[in-house]
């Protein structure tokens, strides 16, 4: 009995150690299969011997996810955690005779978002289920937070904050510092989460979106799980994926559910499914076992499925800003689909797990969370792996280098190499750039390490590489047809956006529009290319034109410059005379929300079309500072309040303005 006591205990600091580290930080200390491991150890010997302790993570909500910087407050209604079990006949039980809804049981953060009055007016993280985080301050740069409904009561939603793998692999792809770079899209929405008022802009890039998957209070009467969900949908909000179903058919709508995952079509991390009955009185008659609802709702965490295979060899592949070690192994099958490939991080990786040599390492394999294939273990290994000495893509000399953590990363030496410059070449094939779908920041990490791309004008000779591009994988005849349709149809572009793909420091798209307006199409290629400046452009300073010109004067940027001249048709526009208006030679700076224009995009829109100009601060050429907190004190108000200049809430800007 005392040595099972003592499992526990060991359990119980094992489980809240890791959690720590999933939760607060950017490591994860154990997968979760064998978190998932653990813990059904450690549940099964806690009811085998009735000891168990307060901090118990059976017992428990995580305290330790990433804060924001907002003050404390407590929750109007407890955010309790549900119930988990991987055995259907357990979702049956529960369900009843009861029509109950199935939902993804996102991995992300989960946020409380209160309405008064038709208007948002409180955001508070999660926390420990009583007491959150106030983050109400990152309202507008998050995906699917409303700041206007139309219903004027009292309002509670909760939902999961989360990041697409999509967005998560392309941002980590840019990070340099190994220590920076995140384990999983759940520590990244919990970092950017963390974030204070200065780094908004930061939080908009990385697209964190709100999953509505409650309505917790309603002023009006809505006794159905399902109409609410549909309400929340009325009312502008993303809710979750949803189906309803009954005890007799949910076996074939969890397999449904469960093989979409396994078919590796889902872009948004989840960990499970999650049960909730219809009936919402019902639901809110059960009881509280420890931060368990009985009947909030029932978390379905599926089995993990492990394989055993040989590994064939390690592939060492380039990014921005490392060269990453992959397993390549014998092709097992893993929930549904065939796998062949695994991340295996970095040289501290490879010395954990143990991997030996090519070919006679016997490997452990899962797909975490039914999707990411990740090497778990060694079972068997003889002589250790060779870290290359050379850069797969440029051959310059690598280097191993160490974090401040400790960890071992190999990198190239050149400071030129193509992979290097990921995030140009991300830009470049971008919405904004050239727009070529199909183009992700993966496959062209995948093309730059197979030799495709060395610079931006190889894109449009990818043509001559067609067979080997249907012969990688995930390719095939029709994704490489239209690849390669996406890129013909690129060659015919705006001025805009050839100058956007150029990547030239400090000039986006809107530095882009002034320059054109002004110019026009041929006259801003010819001051290009003269060396001239750009001072003399409404809105582009001695920096922005310094940028261009400092640009224009490397011959590296010269030659890429002219040859991407011949491979693309640039819309020919002519200078346009400059607006007439109400705003005719005003500079303004916007700040904070707005709620007569849709968004400050728009107002700006409306600024420029009257004559006027919008900058990004507030300076001696500023006349006017646009902000709907006119007394705040933001540092642009006590800018504003130094040098002078008149604050206008946007009431006054209309009434002034129109």
């Amino acid at each position: 009995m005392e040595e099972k006591k003592k499992r526990i205990e060991e359990l119980v600091k094992q489980l809240n150690q890791a959690s720590e580290q999933y939760y607060g930080g950017k490591d994860e200390g154990m997968s979760n299969y064998e978190w998932d491991a653990l813990f059904d150890e450690l549940a099964a010997l806690e009811q085998e011997t009735g000891y168990i302790l307060p901090e118990s993570p059976t017992q428990t909500t995580s305290t330790a996810q990433e804060e924001g910087k907002g003050e404390k407050e407590a929750h109007e209604y407890p955010a309790l955690s549900l119930a988990k079990t991987k055995k259907i006949e357990d979702l049956q039980e529960w369900a009843g005779d009861k029509k109950v809804w199935v939902s993804w049981k996102l991995d992300g953060l989960t946020l409380v978002l209160t309405y008064d009055d038709g208007s948002l007016t409180r955001i508070l993280t999660r926390g420990n289920g009583t007491v959150g985080t106030n983050i109400t301050y990152m309202a507008s740069a998050l995906k699917g937070v409303p700041q206007k409904i139309s219903y004027k009561g009292h309002l509670v939603v909760r939902g999961e904050a989360t990041i697409s793998y999509q967005d998560f692999e392309a941002i980590n792809d840019t990070l340099e510092d190994e220590d920076e770079k995140y384990a999983n899209p759940r520590n990244l929405a919990a970092g950017t989460l963390g974030l204070d008022k200065t780094n908004l802009d930061k939080v908009a890039q990385r697209n964190v979106t709100l999953n509505a998957f409650t309505l917790v209070y309603l002023e009006e009467e809505i006794l159905s799980w399902g109409e609410r969900m549909n309400w929340l949908d009325k009312q502008g909000f993303i809710t979750v994926e949803r189906q309803e179903a009954w005890a007799n058919t949910l076996p074939q709508v969890i397999e449904a559910w469960t093989k979409r995952v396994e078919g590796g079509k889902m872009d948004l991390p989840v960990d499970g499914l999650v049960l909730s009955y219809d009936d919402t009185e019902y639901a809110a008659s059960g009881t509280v076992t420890g931060h368990h609802a009985t009947r909030g709702g029932l978390a379905f965490k599926w089995q993990d499925v492990s394989a055993i295979t040989w590994l064939d060899h390690v592939e060492w592949s380039c990014a921005a800003s490392a060269i990453t070690p992959v397993a390549v192994f014998q092709p097992v099958q893993l929930e549904g689909t065939t796998v062949s490939r695994a991340s295996l991080c970095n040289i501290s990786e490879l010395e954990r797990l143990g991997i030996g040599e090519d070919g006679k390492t016997l490997l452990e394999v899962i797909k975490a969370n039914k999707i990411i294939p990740k090497c778990i273990a060694v079972k068997e290994a003889q002589g250790t792996f060779t870290i290359p000495e050379s850069c797969p893509v440029c051959q310059a000399p690598t280097r191993i280098s160490v974090s401040a953590s400790g960890t071992k990363v190999l990198r190239c030496t050149n400071p030129e190499c193509p992979a290097k410059h990921l995030k140009r070449f991300t830009r470049f094939v971008s919405k904004e750039g050239l727009e070529i779908n199909g183009l992700s920041i993966q496959t062209l990490l995948a093309f730059i390490n197979k030799g495709f791309i060395h610079r931006y004008q190889d894109i449009f000779h990818l043509s001559q590489y067609a067979d080997q591009i249907r012969e990688m994988e995930g390719f095939g005849q029709k994704s490489c047809d239209n690849l390669l349709a996406a890129i013909e149809k690129s060659r015919k572009t705006t001025p805009v956006k050839f100058i956007y793909s150029l990547c030239i420091p400090l000039i986006g798209v809107d530095a882009g529009k002034k320059l054109v307006a002004r110019l026009g199409t041929q006259g801003l290629l010819d001051r290009m290319r003269s060396g001239e400046g750009f001072e003399d452009v409404d809105g582009i300073g001695p920096e922005k034109s310094g940028a261009i010109v400092q640009w224009c004067s490397q011959e590296e940027n010269k030659r890429d410059f002219e040859a991407l001249l011949q491979e693309l048709e640039v819309e020919q526009l002519q200078p346009q005379e400059k607006a007439q208006g109400s705003c005719q030679g005003l500079t303004f700076v916007i700040t904070g929300d707005v709620h007569h224009y849709k968004n400050r995009a728009q107002l700006k829109e409306y600024i420029e079309s009257q004559g006027g100009t919008v900058t990004g601060s507030v300076s001696k050429k500023t006349s006017y500072l646009i902000n709907n907190d006119v007394t705040s004190q933001s540092g642009k108000n006590k800018k504003a309040q130094e040098l002078g200049i008149p604050i206008l809430s946007e009431d006054d800007f209309v009434a002034q303005f129109g």
